[in-house]
């Protein structure tokens, strides 16, 4: 058993620290925009599924 053993930090755990703290707030940065795409691609399908119906409807009224 050491007695008086002293636990510290290396000198660069801040960096370390920072380095992790930059590669999570980057990391979150990339899910925002890509769910902020997926948002807007989830919104134009639903306009190009109802422009479709609609053709739909006109061309079995107009063959009717």
């Amino acid at each position: 058993m050491i007695v008086g053993a002293d636990v510290t930090l290396p000198d660069n755990a801040g960096y370390v620290v920072a380095a992790y703290l930059v590669f999570l707030v980057l990391l979150l940065i990339y899910v925002v925009i890509m769910a902020t795409k997926l948002s807007r691609f989830e919104r134009e399908l639903t306009e190009l599924n109802e422009i479709a119906e609609k053709r739909d409807e006109e061309r079995t009224r107009s063959a009717a």
